[in-house]
């Protein structure tokens, strides 16, 4: 499980709150229908945002089916995205999962770059990038450009230096986010979306990009690992007025799109991506200011992240960095596979806010009783009695 945009159940409320799970299951069962079990780990939240999108666009009512009891819903059944929609976000979030648990076999790190692992990581995903390729060809949707993009990454990254811009390191990354969010419109016929859709696909690559970046900062720096902004000399500064330039363009770029109810749409990616740019470069303000220092910073750094070369960007944020949004409640699992997505998934109680605090987004406090959120600028608990 990863993703940049880790929406609060609270903020999204019960009907848009029951269609993000909605999506975020179907693409996981659409995994499963398609690929095996295996392949529901290649489920990310950002991902959805295709399933989304190819919906919000869709003429008639959403598609949707009953689906049984789950024990990452707490064992509970659900109706779920079905069709198109959910299969292509299924297929764009395999070949990103394929991407990186390759890159980890090749560069040695991780859990699947282990001696006796790695070969069985490498074979999972050249397995894996087949089986996208399929889907993808039964879609129509050529996911050879989101494989060129990955592939010419580490080009790129070898070739940036002090001085390089930090839009010439995104850029990649940009193209495939880019292709895939223009497919949607595709699917759902409306053709005149794809040019407005393919910009907000842009900007959303660079700042899954740049805010990858930034939340990986520390630990490269004390790693010694590759990072645009320590490799490119870029500080904090520039790097928030890419994001909130591209906040903007998304913005700009949705209104000029055709949508049949878009709603979830513009909580998720003007709303929620918004909360989580703010989110990461608040942290990073009190930790790394500079790229250009890295011994000022090192003693921040985070064990537990493990630098992603190559596809940084492109497979987006790993369940170890940032905390999630309370999403969707979940029981303790044992298995290890499942544990790990549960982490992600589960909402917890922040106690040291207020009395019965059941949200985890860091900007609100909501209340099991009430939700009184702060304003979007101070991030602190207001929670009233």
């Amino acid at each position: 499980m990863f993703g940049i945009i880790r929406p609060c159940r609270h903020q999204l409320g019960g009907e848009l709150g029951a269609a993000w799970q909605a999506h975020l299951c179907g693409m996981c069962l659409a995994l499963r229908d398609d690929h095996g079990q295996v392949a529901r780990l290649a489920t990310n939240y950002d991902g959805l945002i295709i399933s989304v999108l190819t919906e919000a666009q869709a003429d008639g009512p959403p598609e949707r089916r009953a689906a049984g009891r789950c024990a990452l819903r707490g064992m509970r059944k659900a109706d779920v995205a079905v069709g198109d929609c959910a299969r292509l976000a299924a297929t764009v979030s395999l070949v990103l999962a394929a991407a990186k648990i390759r890159d980890h076999a090749d560069d040695g790190d991780g859990a699947f770059g282990r001696p006796g692992v790695r070969g069985a990581a490498t074979a999972l995903a050249a397995r894996w990038a087949a089986a996208s390729a399929r889907t993808g060809g039964e879609l129509g949707f050529e996911v050879g450009v989101l494989t060129d993009a990955i592939g010419r990454q580490t080009a790129v990254e070898a070739a940036a230096g002090p001085g390089t811009s930090l839009l010439t390191v995104t850029e990649p990354t940009e193209i495939a986010t880019g292709a895939a969010f223009a497919y949607t419109a595709v699917l759902a016929r409306k053709a005149a979306n794809q040019v407005p859709l393919a910009e907000a696909g842009r900007l959303f690559g660079r700042i899954a990009h740049l805010v990858d970046a930034v939340e990986d900062l520390a630990a490269d720096q004390a790693s010694g690992a590759w990072n645009p902004l320590l490799a490119t000399g870029t500080g904090i500064a520039e790097a928030r007025r890419l994001c909130d330039d591209a906040l903007l363009g998304i913005k700009l770029a949705l209104s000029e799109a055709e949508f049949t109810d878009a709603r979830l749409v513009h909580a998720l990616l003007v709303r929620e991506l918004g909360r989580s740019v703010r989110r990461v470069f608040s942290r990073t303000a009190g930790g790394a200011h500079t790229a250009a220092e890295p011994h000022r910073h090192a003693a921040a750094a985070s064990p537990e992240r493990t630098a992603v070369t190559g596809t940084r960007a492109l497979t987006s944020t790993s369940a170890g960095g940032a905390p999630p949004g309370c999403g969707l409640p979940v029981a303790s699992l044992p298995m290890t596979a499942l544990a790990m997505m549960s982490g992600v998934l589960r909402y917890y109680r922040r106690r040291s806010c207020c009395q019965d605090c059941c949200c985890q987004c860091e900007e609100c406090c909501c209340c099991e009783l009430e939700c009184c959120c702060c304003s979007e600028e101070c991030g602190d608990c207001c929670c009233s009695s």
